[in-house]
């Protein structure tokens, strides 16, 4: 084999991947409405799939806690293996477009466009596949174990505080986002699908928060809450499900899981790996802003004499 053809099996250098990312947030952050949001219902779809297969996997397994976890996670990885490989707008993933804006190859409005539009996408397709796996009444599988999984699973997360809440969002974005990252080094499908497994898998496994999945795990939970065959398979009763409300999945989930996968995937990846490898490449945002504060804080004219 040549040189050449050995060349272009390897891996994209993180510099390339830094321009790479770069150029894809801009052709995502101009992609016209219509496409950009039937791509985002895709991926709610394709995560809310990753969701469900990992449920299955945790009902009645009879592993020990980590095992169960970690193969729950591997699995899980399907969701994103779809959004990548597949093609599909993930609003998490789509948090590494602040390499682009940052460089001013993509305008504040055009950012939060695409975010908006995708995290809506996604809840459509993430709320869509848990209606349909409840019409399916898949949580009638294994004595109405699988309805069980999903209940607790579901009830779990609405009962997290604050805080916790926030900061695991913060490291499952941190780790999805990475996934993402490592694709872009990537050649071929199988160098992708590689790459965002150990990632995807650490964030299960280690019950950190991502908020498109839970727009599939807690509106199904609130779909079954009142099922009384689920609530015996499950053993919980109806006094200590209070919180699995509507409101309770966005104002106790939600929000602070959502405001953590922001600060996971934009900062903690997206401004570092920017920060890196693009800052010097042009004119940025942060180097204007600097600046202008220099600009401001400069003495005016004729001050030193007064």
């Amino acid at each position: 084999m040549s040189d050449n053809n050995l060349s272009a099996l390897d891996a994209y250098a993180p510099q390339e991947m830094a321009q790479r990312v770069e150029n894809v947030g801009v052709k995502k952050a101009n992609l016209d409405w219509a496409t950009t949001l039937a791509l985002a219902i895709l991926a709610g779809a394709f995560i809310a799939l990753g969701a469900n297969f990992a449920t299955i996997v945790w009902t009645d397994n009879g592993l020990s806690f980590g095992v169960s976890r970690l193969l729950g996670g591997v699995v899980f990885a399907l969701g994103l293996i779809l959004v990548i490989a597949g093609g599909a707008e993930l609003f998490t993933g789509n948090n590494l477009i602040v390499m682009a804006w940052a460089s001013r190859k993509v305008r504040t409005r055009m950012l939060f466009r695409n975010w908006t539009l995708v995290y809506f996408g996604n809840f459509i397709g993430a709320f869509a596949t848990a209606f349909g796996i409840y019409l399916a009444r898949q949580w009638t599988f294994d004595n109405y174990q699988v309805g069980a999984t999903m209940l607790n699973i579901a009830n779990h997360k609405v009962g997290l505080d604050f805080i916790p809440a926030l900061t695991l969002g913060i490291f499952c974005n941190a780790l999805v986002c990475l996934a993402v990252w490592l694709c872009f080094s990537a050649r071929t499908t199988t160098d992708k699908i590689l790459s965002i497994v150990p990632p995807i898998a650490a964030f299960v496994a280690a019950g950190f928060e991502h908020s498109i999945a839970n727009m599939y795990f807690i509106p199904l939970g609130i779909l079954l809450r009142d099922d009384p065959t689920v609530l015996q398979a499950a053993g919980k009763s109806a006094a200590q499900l209070t919180q699995l409300t509507w409101q309770g999945f966005v104002f106790n989930n939600l929000i602070p899981v959502t405001l953590g996968n922001i600060i996971g995937g934009a900062i903690m990846v997206a401004a570092v790996y920017w920060f890196v490898y693009l800052r010097d490449g042009n004119e940025n945002r942060f180097s204007l802003a600097l600046r202008a504060l220099r600009l401001q804080a400069k003495p005016k004219s004729g001050a030193s004499s007064q």
